[in-house]
């Protein structure tokens, strides 16, 4: 602590460095206690059964052995748990599961006591999600993996393969879906798309991919890797001005190129890499157009990854890239794409930023399946005519920046919507700083996009719900901004039978503005799961969304009785309350109001957790 009162906090697992970092100022050792049984039974149970489900009688002795080989550790109960969760819930199964630990975390309930844990979870796991689990080792320690960016290197890979009626994305999911349900990958909580790996997960994983040669990771800047067995996968964690020591003929077999270096640094001809499927060189702002020389010669190459580098421009040769399935080029400094690029007919994914310009004849790629971001204010007519044509079109990012488009153009765009949705749009998003205009989603919107999953158009204010939307019987998630919310529009919601996210936002300050909404069961919302309010207090009366697990709120911090006059108790399903704070309070204020907030989680059946954004 110095002079202004701040505070370092340094975390670690070695009690030598922890000891280290106390040796030059007056510092303080806190060791974390494992978690007791009260405690351990609850997260355990958490994972394995419902809210409102009892552990079954004749579980209830070995799940009680279980928790004790586990003595307490989080990581170990999450691990042991997500076991479980795939197996029947006979005690001959848990008896295994109980046995197959042995007594490691007994004697050595550390780091190296978890290893027999994880060891049979991998073990556990079909051959395709252990390879899967062991691509997580190409990304360094604490790194937010996208999701949809691993998802799409895993299909370049070839490690998806197609099920039933699903795509090979839809497939890739399941399988990311089954890895955060053992425990082995942890969603991000303020990042939907991001995911990341526990620290003994990852050592876990880079031990096993070591023992398989499943990648080569360069971590040291005087790490050499001759001798090694042929490289089949590398990743370059780290940079030196020497370079590292890498043999040319050994990079020939390589199947993808992770290059992290934050600063300029040399790296090898991609000429070398004449086997490549995977190439990314995220977050490299130094990368510039003579890095991807020679890149039309990867004929084998699958995902690109641009996203976050300094290029300003791409090669013609891009056009060469026939296999080529993920190009991304978010946050990339390029204003227009060439016109060769047009020639992928293979590519299913292609992520660019707003300001990047789509070329003439974008109509021939007629594989895209994911289009996003495209600024339909920078586009003519022609090339608007021209995505309508995408049949294939699965999922659609549109970028609307004012309300002055001529009428025509917004003809277009609508004509271009109704279009994409008589085939297979599932997912559509529409961002924009004004109102849109009502001739651009027509009303009714008709044939209606009877596939459409996802609606996000929460940038935009609308007037009200519009009639159409009583046709998305399949929409699962769903995003607006509400000038007014009336009890019609909240049956015209609740009705969507397939509903299970819904983000609402009633902006404060319109004319007729109401500071509650009162939600009833007569309203439906009969499947939904999650619900994110912002701008009003909710009211629930008894039956109304009746499978609500998580609520998230945008609050004044000094008006607790926002949250605990909502009659949260009428939501038998609910385990999670978020609350967005604003107008901070300090001392006794603030302390009081967080006191009442959870005065009214424990009063509820299930003491759903209270998390604070």
């Amino acid at each position: 602590m110095n002079s202004r009162c701040s505070k370092i906090i340094t975390t670690t697992r070695i009690s030598d460095v922890a000891r280290s970092c106390c040796s030059s100022f007056r510092g303080h050792l806190y060791n974390i206690r494992p978690l007791d049984t009260v405690h351990s039974r609850t997260l355990f149970h958490r994972r394995l059964f419902n809210p409102q489900e009892k552990c079954p009688s004749h579980l209830e002795e070995v799940s009680d052995q279980i928790l004790k080989k586990c003595d307490g550790l989080p990581l170990a109960i999450l691990a042991i748990s997500g076991l479980l969760a795939n197996k029947l819930r006979t005690k001959d199964q848990w008896d295994h599961v109980k046995n197959s630990i042995g007594c490691a975390l007994e004697r050595n309930p550390t780091v190296e006591g978890m290893i027999s844990i994880l060891s049979l979870s991998y073990s556990d796991l079909p051959p395709h999600l252990k390879t899967c689990l062991l691509y997580l080792s190409i990304f360094p320690e604490d790194y937010v993996i996208r999701k949809n960016d691993l998802i799409l290197r895993w299909i370049a890979e070839g490690f998806i393969h197609k099920e039933d009626s699903n795509t090979l994305y839809e497939s890739g999911e399941m399988c990311f879906n089954e890895l955060v349900n053992r425990n082995l990958l942890q969603l991000e909580k303020q990042n939907y798309n991001g995911c990341r790996v526990h620290d003994t997960v990852l050592d876990f994983i880079i031990s096993m991919s070591k023992k398989n040669n499943f990648v080569t990771l360069v971590t040291s800047p005087c790490l050499t890797i001759e001798g090694q067995n042929k490289i089949r996968r590398l990743s370059l964690q780290v940079g030196s001005e020497e370079g590292n020591s890498i043999q040319r003929t050994m990079l020939s077999h390589a199947r993808s190129l992770d290059v992290f270096w934050l600063h300029l640094q040399e790296i090898p001809s991609l000429v070398e890499f004449r086997h490549l499927r995977v190439l990314s060189f995220q977050g490299c702002r130094w990368l510039q157009s003579q890095h991807l020389a020679n890149i039309g010669k990867l004929f084998q190459l699958r995902f690109l990854n641009l996203r976050k580098t300094g290029l300003n421009e791409l090669q013609e040769e891009i056009g060469f890239l026939q296999n080529l399935q993920a190009l991304n080029l978010e946050g990339s400094n390029m204003h227009r794409l060439p016109p060769h690029i047009t020639r992928l007919g293979n590519l299913v994914h292609l992520f660019t930023d707003i300001r990047i310009q789509l070329p003439e004849g974008i109509a021939k790629m007629r594989s895209l399946e994911t289009l996003k971001w495209v600024d339909l204010s920078n586009h003519s007519s022609n090339i608007v005519k021209e995505l309508g044509q995408l049949k294939n079109l699965r999922e659609l990012k549109l970028f609307m920046p004012n309300d002055d488009i001529c009428d025509e153009h917004v003809k277009v765009i609508a004509s271009c919507l109704v279009e994409l949705g008589r085939h297979n749009l599932r997912r559509l998003y529409i961002v924009g700083y004004t109102e849109l205009p009502n001739s651009l989603l027509p009303d009714p919107w008709c044939p209606s996009p009877l596939k459409l999953e996802e609606l996000d158009i929460s940038d935009s204010p609308m007037v009200q719900v519009p009639s159409w939307m009583r046709s998305f019987v399949q929409l699962k998630r769903l995003g607006l901004i509400l000038k007014d919310v009336s009890d019609e529009d909240l049956t015209t919601l609740g009705r969507l039978p397939s509903l299970l996210h819904l983000h609402l936002n009633i902006p404060r300050g319109e004319p007729g503005y109401e500071d509650r909404l009162l939600i009833s069961g007569c309203q439906g919302f009969s499947c939904l799961r999650q619900f994110y309010l912002m701008g009003q207090q909710p009211i629930f009366t008894a039956g109304s969304m009746p499978r609500l697990e998580l609520l998230r709120v945008e609050m004044d911090e000094s008006k607790p009785e926002f949250l605990t006059n909502a009659s949260l108790e009428n939501l038998p399903c609910l385990t999670t309350v978020k609350c967005l704070l604003f107008n901070f309070q300090r001392g006794e204020v603030a302390q009081n109001g967080k006191t009442a907030m959870a005065r009214a989680m424990s009063s509820h059946p299930n003491h759903p957790s209270l998390v604070y954004e």
